[in-house]
């Protein structure tokens, strides 16, 4: 069924400088800064960890998985209460956990209450990446949303930066063996300013409707600068959308079977890509490699080429939409993983490692590091939206601690194994999307039901 068009057209919709818009978009972006910020900063500390509690190669790899533990946990469960009490509100919690994570590491008095801290900070990652992409996709314009749910992951990429950034400065102080501890307890520091902003933004219209708070619904939309008569067709395609959807729907393979295997997929092939590997481990990756450079510069160099190619991603999500630039990223990573298994192999020079790297994350970045967040928080409808969303990233996240684990380990067998096997998972990529995957770039999230094909209840 065809809906009323939802802020789907540029003059039915509000602009993208009212400050009500920024303050929504920004504040739940800020919670990608430190999701990147707690994923990264394990790559800093590595080497002091395994000085400070003896660890070989198998109890480093479960203690750098650790948070991703619970981060598999946080993503699996944030969606019911996202779908329950709202993301707005859901997320005010796990910022107290992102608060209380970041302290506790820095805290620490032993092992066990290292890794017990990462895993409360996992909670925060995992429900967090699951629950700021819904908000912002359901407060974005749809000409829009593409890029504006994209600075979701650029702030990861800016959280990954400044991960490194601290650690490279907190080393150069010569804190010996304590520095690890400074490394984690800095990120309470955004923790409580993302916390603050929290409490100053409304719930998602979407949410509010969907619970019978139309009024509410009605005034949030007001803060987001639209006008009475732009509030009025936004409610009336709400609500239209709303009836033809199941009461009290649930997620289920028979009617969402097409976005639970796109969320799958999309959310599978980022971490098949090996990027957090990567990321994690990239300081141990460039002392294997060599170089005249240190590996904690080496790692603000990736750090930087992330962030610069995140924003090229930015801004051509909405122009060559998500399908095309998971095709071009999906070639161009399969090429230089393939370099870079050479190069540590030694059947390529080892100074190409850098460099190889440097066009691997030149072709993630604005592609299915873009892409992810999008297009998991796009194509579920909005009465399952958050369990969907749940799905995809607890795929994700599942799939980065089973690789995190295992990388140190496959490593130490083979320096080139693990970089040609995520090679191999690209040039994958690439067929399955050519093949399967739709385009949903302006798309109203109140039609995409529709675009995707999804069938009655």
């Amino acid at each position: 069924m065809q809906v009323a068009p939802t802020i789907g057209g540029s003059a039915d919709e509000p602009s993208l400088l009212n400050p009500g818009l920024i303050a929504c978009i920004a504040t739940a972006a800020l919670a990608g800064l430190l999701f990147g910020f707690d994923t990264a900063v394990i790559s800093g500390t590595t080497e002091a960890m395994v000085r400070t509690f003896r660890l070989d190669p198998f109890w480093l790899g479960i203690t750098v998985s650790a948070a991703l533990w619970g981060t598999l946990v946080g993503a699996l469960t944030a969606g019911i209460p996202g779908d329950r009490f709202g993301s707005r509100n859901t997320l005010r919690v796990l910022a107290v956990f992102y608060v209380v994570g970041g302290l506790g590491c820095g805290l620490a008095w032993d092992w066990g209450s290292l890794v017990l801290f990462r895993v409360i900070a996992g909670l925060a990652v995992g429900g967090s990446s699951v629950l700021a992409p819904v908000y912002i996709s359901e407060m974005a314009p749809p000409s829009k949303r593409g890029g504006l749910v994209a600075a979701f992951q650029f702030n990861i990429i800016l959280g990954i930066l400044l991960a490194y950034v601290s650690n490279a400065i907190i080393a150069s102080m010569e804190l010996g063996l304590s520095d690890w501890r400074w490394k984690f307890g800095v990120s309470a520091g955004p923790a409580i300013v993302f916390l603050l902003l929290l409490l100053r933004i409304p719930n998602s219209p979407r949410w509010l409707v969907g619970r019978g708070a139309t009024p509410e619904a009605r005034e949030a939309l007001g803060r987001i600068g639209m006008t009475p008569a732009q509030v009025d067709r936004e409610i009336g395609a709400i609500e239209q959308a709303a009836a033809v959807q199941p009461a009290g729907e649930r997620l289920s393979w028979r009617r969402h079977s097409k976005p639970i295997m796109l969320a799958i997929l999309v959310a599978g092939f980022n971490q098949l890509s090996g990027i957090n590997a990567l990321l994690y481990y990239l300081n141990d990756i460039f002392a294997a490699a060599g170089g005249s450079l240190s590996a904690d510069m080496q790692a603000v160099i990736i750090g930087l080429v992330n962030a610069l190619f995140t924003v090229v991603g930015m801004l051509l999500i909405d122009r060559l939409g998500r399908r095309t630039l998971l095709l071009i990223g999906s070639a161009g990573m399969a090429a230089c993983l393939s370099v870079a298994g050479l190069a540590m192999g030694g059947m390529l020079p080892a100074h190409l490692v850098l460099w190889a790297l440097i066009g691997f994350i030149a072709f993630f970045a604005p592609s299915t590091g873009a892409v992810i967040w999008v297009y998991i928080s796009e194509v579920f409808p909005t009465g399952v939206r958050g369990r969907g969303s749940a799905v995809g990233a607890s795929t994700h996240w599942g799939l980065d601690a089973v690789i995190a684990a295992g990388f140190p380990v496959v490593a130490a067998m083979s320096a080139s194994l693990p970089f040609l096997f995520f090679a191999a998972m690209m040039a994958l990529q690439f067929v399955v999307v050519l093949v399967y995957f739709p385009e949903t770039k302006g798309v109203p999230l109140e039609e995409m039901e529709r675009k995707l094909g999804i069938g009655a209840a």
